[in-house]
């Protein structure tokens, strides 16, 4: 028996089970529900969560609304690999489910009420959110790693999100209600750092598997479309209530809009005869969601969270088309679904973006503290990537060979028609090559 499936029937389903129960034993112990009395000082990401409990239910549309985007938005994003499909929905519900337990403990430990983490809608949605950044990790690396490896990355990176998203609120003071900074270029560079540390020099020249068919395209763009709809809530879930969280959505709705006019446009400039390419559509119409993040809710106007939309689109489209194939060629960083051209600049756009907005006056605080929040979370991102890619290039976690890398069938049930389609395809293409011969 090979030793990755070995690691499949013995080790993960131990440590799935030991990791779960470990977390029930700390919700026993530290966590209780929040009946709105006794709240602590402080705030979990951008904004106090007493602000809400006089109606602990008026967050709970936009709470679906980010839990939409978590489970479908990320988990179809990434059907686009023709053999991955199962992966890419399964093992990103794995990760989110697993992530949104241990955000919500990590985050909670830095806001405990007299030694208790106490649980509302506020506190769901910020763990929601720092199961974003695995998501968006999970992109960089997604069918070169199992399920275990993954597991433990989340671990890590939850952990590790925590730190920086504590340091960047309560010391700096920073602005980024969408979390341009503080997720999405955490989640990219953090991603980038593990994938490049488990660089495989065989899949070098590509994998047979590394690519779409037709209606993988398609599943694709049901989490792209559901994205795209839903990123004014996750921009405003935390925004202060009123105007303030009016203010985000509008900007976003905005961004997202002239977002897509422009990657549409640079994409068909970039290829060939004008066509456009699918990948740069699933993509880089997102990015005005995510360079917005950080000044969403600040007095930008509507013109100029337009024109956040407008440089974001151009700069993950020309990413896509330009960069990823230098960072794969000369760096050794094999970004599978493009998370740096989608989450990595935006992300640091979004971050500029704020510095320029805060140092303007559009809202209360100082360009300085702006800049070290995106500092630390490149900073943290980078260091902590690089930590954990070395602990998940330890054997025992049965990372899958080359061979077998963007494969569901060395991890899940494939119905047998599917694989039948398959090796009769490979024996077409077999014995049309040897006519050819």
């Amino acid at each position: 028996m090979p030793a990755y499936a070995t690691n499949m029937r013995l080790k993960f389903p131990i440590v799935a089970l030991t990791l779960e129960i470990i977390t029930i034993i700390l919700f026993a112990v530290y966590t209780a529900y929040d009946d709105g009395k006794g709240h602590e000082h402080g705030h979990d990401t951008h904004s106090n969560d007493t602000e809400h409990a006089a109606a602990p239910m008026e967050l709970y549309p936009m709470f679906q609304d980010v839990h939409v985007m978590i489970f479908i938005g990320f988990g179809f994003l990434m059907t686009f690999l023709k053999r991955y499909g199962f992966s890419s929905v399964g093992v990103n519900l794995l990760l989110a489910a697993f992530g949104l337990q241990w955000g919500l403990f990590m985050q909670g430990v830095w806001h405990m009420d007299d030694g208790v983490i106490k649980i509302n809608i506020f506190k769901i949605i910020n763990a929601d959110f720092s199961t974003a950044t695995v998501l968006i990790s999970f992109g960089a690396v997604l069918g070169k790693t199992s399920p275990l490896q993954l597991l433990i990355m989340t671990i890590l990176e939850i952990s590790i999100f925590s730190i920086n998203e504590h340091i960047v609120v309560t010391y700096f003071k920073a602005n980024d209600v969408g979390a341009s900074m503080i997720i999405h270029a955490f989640g990219a560079y953090f991603g980038l750092a593990v994938a490049r540390i488990l660089y495989r020099p065989g899949l070098r020249n590509g994998h047979e598997n590394e690519g779409s068919v037709y209606h993988s395209d398609m599943f694709a763009m049901i989490g792209t479309v559901f994205l795209w709809m839903f990123w004014p809530s996750f921009n405003s879930a935390i925004a202060d209530p009123g105007f303030t969280q009016l203010t985000a959505v509008i900007n976003t709705y905005l961004s997202l809009a002239a977002c897509v006019l422009s990657a549409y446009a640079i994409s068909s400039l970039v290829e060939h005869r004008g066509k456009l390419d699918m990948v740069h559509i699933q993509n880089a119409t997102l990015a005005g969601g995510v360079a917005v993040g950080t000044c969403a809710d600040m007095n930008i106007g509507p013109f100029g969270a337009m024109l956040i939309g407008l440089v974001a689109g151009i700069i993950s489209t020309l990413g896509f088309k330009y960069l990823s194939p230098i960072l794969a060629s000369n760096l050794g960083i094999q970004d599978t679904c493009g998370v740096h051209n989608l989450h990595g600049m935006p992300g640091i756009l979004g971050g500029l973006a704020g510095i320029v907005a805060v140092a303007l006056g559009k809202k209360e605080g100082k360009a300085e503290m702006q800049a070290a929040a995106l500092g630390s979370s490149l900073g943290f991102a980078l260091l902590g990537g690089v930590v954990t890619g070395f602990i998940l290039r330890l054997p025992i976690w049965g990372q899958p060979p080359d061979q077998n890398c963007f494969d569901d069938s060395i991890y899940w049930e494939v119905p047998e028609e599917e694989e039948e389609n398959e090796e009769s395809l490979a024996h077409a293409d077999h014995s049309k090559n040897k006519a050819e011969v």
